[in-house]
């Protein structure tokens, strides 16, 4: 489609679409943290502390998942790990999720900050992050789509072929702008739901869970490869595994919120009939 969008004068390279779409989505996506974050009486300096520390072990996820998952049904061949496409790619948007999450909860705990309120912010974020990530790996020509007759089938350039393998003689199922459209609805819900959570962390599982079922689901459409272990695909492997303990979870907090509202709704005094 557009890998590059132009050549950076003085030093004569091109500009990755792909690579700017990342960086708009990260800074989207902590001044998005910020405004709600200040809603919970977080600062916006402790986000962007926050950001600034999580954004090496995002990375780094994103590398170590790739590292485990770009073989062949890991069994030990590797097609396309050293080549430019792969060194060059950002890897599993699971792994640097998980690792950030794993990260943010030692970070609150060291600076004795809310990670239930601090994740819930995070959480919309995400999600309209990820809505420029999808068009950028559009852009980029990769996370591309089984063959299709539809009329909605795309065909990427040879310049993306040559970047990241994408087919060119077919047309594509266009997962990344589907993806990028289910994470609209994602951010629309999440941000309604953060104003009428019934419980602190509320909006992170839920995110968690909306994650999940769209990795899973759009799997089914998804043609390249991400590694697959026990005849399943390592990314809907990971959406069962969190998808799971995530909505396990949501359902055990808010049935205790709301035994605790009906409580406090119980022993309220109530006003005198005389």
């Amino acid at each position: 489609m557009w890998p590059y969008l132009l050549r950076v004068p003085l030093i004569d390279r091109p500009l990755p679409t792909f690579g700017l779409a990342l960086a708009i989505a990260f800074l989207l996506a902590i001044w998005t943290t910020a405004r709600l974050s200040e809603r919970e009486g977080i600062s916006k300096t402790a986000v962007y502390g926050f950001a600034f520390c999580l954004l090496p072990s995002c990375l780094l996820g994103t590398k170590l998942l790739m590292a485990l998952s770009a073989r062949d049904s890991l069994a030990g061949t590797q097609p396309q790990f050293s080549t430019v496409a792969a060194s060059s790619a950002l890897g599993g948007y699971w792994g640097g999720l998980l690792l950030a999450l794993v990260v943010s909860v030692l970070l609150t705990r060291l600076w004795q900050m809310p990670w239930t309120r601090m994740a819930d912010a995070w959480a919309p974020a995400l999600a309209l992050a990820n809505i420029v990530g999808r068009i950028g790996c559009f852009l980029a020509g990769c996370c591309w789509g089984r063959p299709t007759t539809s009329w909605i089938g795309v065909k990427f350039t040879e310049q993306a072929h040559w970047n990241t393998g994408v087919p060119i003689d077919v047309m594509l199922v266009p997962t990344q702008l589907i993806q990028a459209g289910l994470n609209v609805l994602s951010f629309g819900f999440l941000f309604w739901l953060w104003k009428r959570r019934a419980f602190a962390g509320q909006i992170i599982l839920a995110y968690l869970i909306l994650y999940s079922l769209e990795r899973f689901v759009m799997d089914f459409w998804r043609a390249d490869d991400s590694g697959s272990l026990l005849g399943c695909s390592v990314p809907r492997l990971i959406a069962i595994g969190v998808s799971i303990p995530a909505f396990t979870l949501m359902i055990c907090l808010w049935r205790r919120a709301h035994r605790s509202a009906d409580l406090e709704a119980a022993i309220e005094p109530r006003p005198s009939s005389l």
